[in-house]
């Protein structure tokens, strides 16, 4: 009975103050009873969980306007301009709300049309024939009673393929639908993925037990890291199984892909009919595009000849043959045929339509070399003519093949060496490929090869160090190798001995074995792991020539770093733009604006491709996908990629910095020697020796430019030829200045503490080190800081001050920094792998017969 009290007074309270403040507000001269009114109206809208609405009797005050007198006025500082963005909102606001509904329904009506065009083009006799690659994922399946389905259906006609891939083209005269079926082999991941960037629908074709092994498994994994066109599952056999047993397995396989395949639906595949639904399933589903070919034309070619070159057989031109896809195609353009690499074009030709769905009409197509007219008989006489040619190049807008820029040597010099100067250069480069060696006398250069060094070389050098370091470091040992050697030699082995000049080549050890170098690489990812950085300063050459390309920092995060200062000759060599992002972003512009003159999207075309190896025309005798991709500008000139990767979890093998891998960046495939760096937010980015798993990280190559997004997969490849999925990621950026710092620790032990001071000893082993390094500052694992006040005798030992008590068992560091450069290996040439297993597809071509 108490409960509602509370709530009347918090009502009257506030009708209360609401009749106060509108006895205020109140014009002048009102009456009682238009305040009463006032008061009721902003009491019953509170009351009923409205919010306050302004009457016609709102005072309006005139708003603050900056004059001319202000000398910041923004009004004087955009001289009568308008922002885009202020346009923009001011004809947002102006709209009705009714025509803001018109607006949004037309939106939505283009994008309809749209796909329903593409729908319609797609395997119709104006667009090319629809693409179907079929990718069993289990061994068990029989893929080539699954395709055979498609073949044997009556109202249907089946061309089965000649050259390349395996596969046939069906001709449905009910549907008019052209289609393209390809069978791809689950052993080879170069050709499964080179087939998927050109697809339009991957037909996954399931074992209706198990589903997928893991090699299908693994075909999955790289199939999405690349991008996953639209797709169907097909489950043949299913109705070979007890039909108690049937609901069970579709049950189990429903699991099993609605983890890969959200909303999936399984089509069994075992009668004419399922296989009649399932294609009326592929020409209905909604296409799935890629943004890396969609910007591109490409085509996955049907027939290549080889015509060898004046020069050789080993060089000619390749005439292709396929169906253009994506965008129209410019004979101007620069063509990159899938691991081979890039070339130009000479002409493109129009040949008959091999898969013409009413022969009779061909209308729309450029070569309409094959007229055809009824014969009295009731047969169709073909009247041959020449093939015509759509296009020859011209060489004033022809794409350049320009990879990369020739240095000159000598840009910027001021001198010419003198005749002596070359002749001492040269001796010296001869006398660097020689070795000393003390050997005893009569000793030939065959047998004082085989004689063990016991010395060794300067401390074992660490595989990532650059060059011109291990140049340096033998350049030290050669200076002060008359005081590493014992003075108090007798004379007697003075004579017994002498030197002898051997050549490097000879000198060499064997290569160790695989598994020893597997363990070696084991040990030191480990190492890596539990001190990260660390190195042993080197008691043989002095630190300030071994570290002598290292600096201090303050801050690794806020010390500023010049990207351009000290590059190597390999940046003079590669191409870089000023704005990165404006320029991807005017070509895209550009590509939206102008529809380029050529072949049209459909057409039936061959292109002549000038300087082309011989082996280009060898793959594709052998069977394999041959995919040609027209590049946008800029894209075959080198510059610097950096790619944002994360380890896959199916691969654990060690890998480290500069180790050559097998990229596939959008639709490139090529080798390169990556350096790995961790992906921070600052303009520095510190190297990793071993790409770790449990981040994500930038991999940095030499390689041809790409405009982002672009799918990025690493694979390792054995010594087997098997390729292995190692990483996967994207395009992050095209940028040669950024900054990738190698950071070394060198460490010492506190001998002596006194206070905040300490005598530190091991980090380094001469006077003239420590004062060498002297400006830079230390540090400890326990978050001490410091900086070394003097050397203490001649051994290495300094005195150090720090911002408080050492701790005995604490650890002094000094943290230096280099900035490091990839290996320019970048190779374009990637056969398909020749590791692979079992082909899936046994007996294929002869069903097609």
């Amino acid at each position: 009975m108490h409960c509602p009290l509370p709530v009347l007074s918090l009502g009257f309270h506030w009708l209360s103050v609401g009749i106060t403040s509108g006895a205020r507000t109140g014009r002048k001269g009102a009456s009682s009873e238009e305040h009463m009114a006032m008061a009721a109206v902003g009491g019953g809208g509170g009351g009923g969980g409205h919010g306050h609405r302004a009457g016609a009797l709102k005072q309006q005050n005139k708003p603050h306007k900056a004059g001319r007198h202000r000398r910041n006025s923004s009004a004087r500082k955009q001289g009568g301009r308008v922002p885009v963005k202020t346009l923009s909102r001011q004809q947002r606001r102006s709209l009705a709300k009714l025509d803001r509904k018109h607006r949004a329904s037309q939106l939505r009506q283009h994008r309809k049309e749209a796909v329903l065009a593409e729908r319609r083009n797609l395997g119709r006799k104006d667009g090319p024939p629809h693409l179907v690659v079929v990718l069993p994922l289990h061994a068990a399946v029989a893929a080539q009673s699954a395709l055979g389905l498609f073949q044997r259906s009556e109202a249907s006609v089946a061309h089965p393929a000649q050259v390349g891939p395996p596969g046939f083209a069906l001709l449905c005269a009910r549907s008019r639908l052209r289609w393209h079926f390809v069978a791809a082999d689950t052993g080879n991941l170069h050709a499964v993925l080179d087939l998927a960037k050109v697809a339009d629908t991957l037909l996954f074709v399931l074992d209706p037990l198990e589903g997928w092994d893991a090699a299908g498994d693994r075909c999955l994994s790289c199939v999405f890291a690349q991008g996953l066109p639209s797709y169907a599952l097909a489950v043949p056999g299913l109705t070979d199984q007890p039909l108690k047993k049937q609901l069970d397995l579709r049950r189990k396989l429903g699991k099993l892909t609605e983890k890969r395949f959200p909303e999936a639906r399984l089509f069994p595949l075992d009668t004419q009919q399922e296989s009649a639904l399932l294609l009326q399933h592929l020409a209905a589903q909604k296409q799935r595009h890629l943004a890396f070919r969609d910007r591109r034309a490409h085509l996955l070619a049907t027939a290549a000849e080889f015509l060898p070159g004046p020069d050789g057989a080993s060089v000619g031109t390749l005439k292709v043959s396929g169906f253009v896809r994506g965008r129209s195609l410019n004979v101007n353009s620069v063509v990159h045929v899938v691991g081979h690499g890039d070339f130009q074009m000479s002409q493109v030709d129009a040949p008959a339509d091999p898969f013409v769905m009413n022969p009779r009409v061909a209308k729309g197509k450029p070569g309409n070399g094959q007229a055809m007219e009824d014969d009295p008989a009731g047969g169709v006489t073909e009247m041959e003519e020449s093939v015509k040619v759509l296009m020859t190049a011209d060489p004033s807008k022809q794409e350049s093949l320009q990879v990369e820029v020739v240095p000159d040597p000598m840009d910027g010099e001021q001198t010419w060496p003198t005749e002596e100067e070359l002749k001492e250069a040269e001796e010296c480069l001869k006398q660097s490929k020689k070795v000393s060696r003390r050997v005893p006398k009569g000793t030939s250069a065959y047998q004082a090869a085989w004689i063990v060094d016991e010395g060794g070389e300067s401390s074992g050098e660490e595989e990532e160090e650059e060059e011109d370091e291990d140049h340096l470091m033998e350049e030290a040992v050669s200076q002060d190798g008359s005081s590493s050697e014992d003075e108090g030699a007798s004379a007697s082995e003075e004579e017994e001995c002498e030197t002898m000049t051997l050549p490097e080549s000879e000198q060499d050890d064997e290569k160790m074995e695989d598994s020893e170098a597997a363990l070696e690489k084991y040990r030191q990812e480990r190492q890596e792991e539990m001190f990260p950085d660390e190195v042993d300063t080197p008691r043989d050459v002095p630190a300030r020539i071994r570290f002598q390309k290292y600096r201090g920092l303050k801050s690794f995060r806020t010390s500023p770093w010049d990207p351009k200062e000290n590059l190597p000759r390999d940046y003079a060599r590669i191409f870089q733009f000023q704005d990165f992002s404006r320029t991807r972003k005017h070509v895209f512009q550009q590509l939206e604006r102008e529809e380029s003159d050529g072949a049209a999207v459909g057409w039936y075309v061959t292109l002549h491709l000038c300087n082309v190896p011989a082996s280009v025309a060898e793959s594709f005798r052998q069977r394999e996908p041959l995919a040609l991709f027209t590049l946008l500008p800029y894209e075959q000139k080198m510059s610097v990629l950096n790619l944002l990767v994360r380890r896959h979890p199916g691969n654990s093998e060690p890998v480290r910095s500069k180790e050559q891998v097998i990229v596939h960046c959008g639709f490139r495939r090529f080798r390169a020697s990556p350096i790995y760096s961790q992906h921070s937010s600052g303009d520095k980015h510190k190297l990793e020796r071993f790409l770790r798993a449990d981040t994500a990280m930038v991999a940095t190559i030499y390689a041809p430019i790409m405009f982002p997004p672009a799918s990025v997969l690493l694979f390792q490849q054995a010594s087997n030829g098997a390729a292995s999925l190692l990483a996967t990621g994207s395009l992050l950026s095209v940028d040669p200045d950024w900054l990738v710092i190698k950071r070394l620790v060198l460490s010492g032990h506190p001998f002596k503490i006194l206070s905040k001071m300490a005598v530190v000893r091991y980090m380094f082993f001469s006077r003239e080190d420590v004062l060498w390094f002297k400006p830079v500052e230390l540090r400890t694992k326990w978050g001490r800081r410091g900086h070394i006040k003097e050397p203490l005798g001649t051994h290495g030992r300094m005195k150090c001050q720090f911002d408080g008590q050492l701790k005995s068992q604490d650890t002094v560091l000094m943290t230096l920094y280099k900035r490091v450069f990839p290996k320019w290996t970048y190779d374009p040439y990637v056969p398909e792998s020749q590791g692979r297993s079992e082909s899936v597809l046994p007996g294929l071509e002869e069903d097609m017969d």
